[in-house]
């Protein structure tokens, strides 16, 4: 996940309150000077985030978000391990949230919309998004909860990071290609001759139960009628609009994938809203397969603190992703590692 460029301007620092807004509830005198968030927030340098994202974003454009909203919340998403709407919804319920994002007065309204984090994930990159984790590092150090020696010796394992799709069969995957294809038809104008959307429910409907019962041949011609009933969506498409937008063609590009690809063809498409899923394999007796992707994640010894978190495409041999996250891991503390355990099982 590469840095998006968007021509958005720099985020401006929040404004002061004007004279008008004096009656407002004060931050400070709601929270506890003594609770963690409040302490931490007064320990994090922010002013990091700004110089280190400060060249992401255009001096032209609509004002960013505040740079310590964005990160504050991905802090937060991270540590009580909830959604982007989740972390969204419960901000404006709780005030050492809001606290520790930076404002000064409660506030009553969602700061943003959840999809705006996805989108400044996008913009930032899986590179710049290690700034977050070295500057997490530097605080704990400046509260001396880590020692000179915790990061001599580190522990590094790889394992698969499951991405929630359901179990990638070719009926479901038929299935959710025409949905798709048809709701982008029909935002665009684009008349079918049929959307397929009660034949295509039935015919999963019964693959399902085909399937389950073992009646294998019954199940294989439900998948084929699937398999057909995109196709003719498909070409409906193309010939009802021979120019389609940037959109709409890689739609299209997707779905021809999954019509074309056999059982036992490479690199094939395990989701169409996720092209970056992978097959992955790890010899485990109770889950052959897992549909992810392939997570290396290293770690101090002696009190468990995270270095580095590296997600790798491709699915290479454990063995060669090791150098890799050493590196990330020194330049993430800043310092050299003596000593490596790595896991095996």
């Amino acid at each position: 996940m590469g840095p998006e460029t968007l021509q958005n301007m720099k985020p401006k620092k929040q404004a002061k309150k004007s004279q008008f807004e004096m009656f407002e509830t004060r931050l400070a005198n709601l929270c506890a000077k003594n609770h963690p968030l409040v302490v931490l927030a007064g320990q994090i340098e922010w002013s990091v985030f700004d110089e280190g994202f400060g060249g992401l974003y255009s001096d032209s454009g609509r004002p960013g978000i505040p740079t310590r909203v964005m990160v504050g919340l991905h802090y937060l998403k991270h540590t009580f391990n909830v959604s982007d709407e989740s972390v969204v919804e419960r901000f404006v319920e709780n005030p050492y949230w809001q606290y520790f994002c930076g404002f000064e007065y409660f506030q009553y309204k969602f700061p943003i919309d959840p999809s705006s984090m996805t989108r400044w994930r996008k913009r930032i990159g899986s590179e710049k998004m290690k700034l977050l984790l070295s500057e997490t590092l530097e605080t704990a150090k400046r509260q001396k909860q880590i020692g000179r020696n915790e990061f001599s010796r580190v522990n590094v394992d790889t394992t698969v990071q499951e991405k929630a799709v359901a179990h990638p069969t070719d009926a479901r995957l038929y299935q959710k290609a025409r949905i798709k294809l048809v709701k982008a038809a029909k935002e665009r104008g684009i008349k079918l001759r049929q959307s397929y959307r009660r034949l295509g429910k039935e015919a999963l409907r019964k693959q399902g139960r085909y399937a389950h019962a073992k009646q294998y041949r019954r199940a294989r011609k439900m998948t084929r009628k699937l398999r057909g009933y995109l196709g003719r969506v498909m070409r409906d498409i193309e010939r009802n609009c021979p120019t389609v937008d940037r959109k709409l063609a890689d739609l299209l590009e997707v779905s021809g994938w999954i019509y074309e690809q056999k059982r036992k063809d490479k690199n094939k498409v395990y989701a169409v809203h996720a092209l970056e899923v992978e097959c992955i394999s790890k010899g485990k007796a109770h889950k052959r397969y897992e549909f992810g992707c392939k997570v290396s994640v290293a770690s101090s010894s002696k009190n468990n603190w995270v270095m580095a978190v590296d997600a790798i495409h491709s699915n290479p041999y454990d063995g060669h992703t090791l150098a890799e996250t050493l590196e990330s891991a020194e330049e993430t503390c800043g310092r050299t590692i003596k000593q490596v355990f790595v896991d095996r099982g």
